[in-house]
């Protein structure tokens, strides 16, 4: 058995999430349930075991991302709810250890799912601290799909894509998914979504209805001499050039039909 605590200062809600859920038939057990972030910050002073903190993000005194911030046990895993309109500026906010985040009114299909994938999580990572060093293994299905996840998060948001944001994506720490990345893909992550930004660029390229500018900030560069200085580093010829090599004529920025 896992164990989880609860934090919300909402009685109502975090009864409901103590006494509701079928914990133990999925391999948790409540072991404790706290009003705010400083009754269970002190209870986890006292050395006891926990494996996920359950917390609401708003309370009174400590609320839930300043208590996740304070939590030693590095392996511990931290699973954020709370109201939609908390819940968008969360989302910077997150740590790597945050697995999840719930909005409320919980769904109880939500909340099965989210502990379903913590317990193959735990259960992988329970496997490979039991082993001798030398015989640790992890599915490589393990690492397909985590990379798998990386590279659909920087095809969608290739604009905006960071590697903390990708870190944060898979529950990993930057350095260790940027090593994980170049020996999976063979490119480092950075080079990987140059590769992304300058193909679409070169696509949008060739469309008569975008001018440079405007392509530009689709691909991630707010100022368009430093598009055209990474694309001519790329591909060798300046998006001009490779224009009017297709038969796009530009003059000042403008296209010439």
């Amino acid at each position: 058995m896992y164990n989880v605590i609860v934090v919300d200062d909402e009685e109502k809600i975090r009864e409901g999430i103590v006494n509701l859920f079928p914990w133990e038939s999925i391999g948790f057990q409540i072991v404790g349930s706290f009003s705010n972030g400083n009754d269970a910050l002190e209870w986890l002073k006292q050395e006891n075991k926990v494996d996920v903190v359950m917390t609401d993000i708003e309370m009174p005194g400590m609320d839930g991302i300043t208590l996740s911030s304070h939590l030693t046990n590095y392996s511990t895993k931290v699973v954020y709810f709370s109201s939609y309109h908390t819940f968008e500026y969360a989302k910077s906010a997150i740590l790597n250890r945050v697995v999840d985040y719930l909005v409320k009114p919980i769904k109880y299909e939500e909340l099965t799912r989210c502990f379903e994938r913590l317990k193959q999580l735990l259960d992988e990572e329970a496997n490979i601290s039991n082993q001798p060093k030398e015989e640790v293994f992890i599915s490589p299905s393990y690492y397909e799909a985590i990379i798998s996840r990386i590279t659909k998060y920087l095809k969608e948001s290739y604009r905006d894509a960071t590697l903390e944001d990708a870190a944060r994506q898979v529950n990993l720490s930057s350095s260790y998914l940027s090593r994980l990345f170049k020996e999976k893909v063979g490119l480092n992550f950075s080079d990987y979504l140059m590769k992304i930004r300058m193909e679409k660029a070169k696509e949008l390229l060739g469309d008569i209805t975008y001018k440079q500018y405007e392509i530009a900030y689709r691909v991630g560069y707010d100022n368009p001499k430093n598009f055209s200085r990474a694309f001519k580093t790329y591909y060798g010829i300046s998006p001009k050039e490779f224009r009017n090599h297709n038969g796009i004529m530009e003059e000042d920025g403008k296209i010439i039909l």
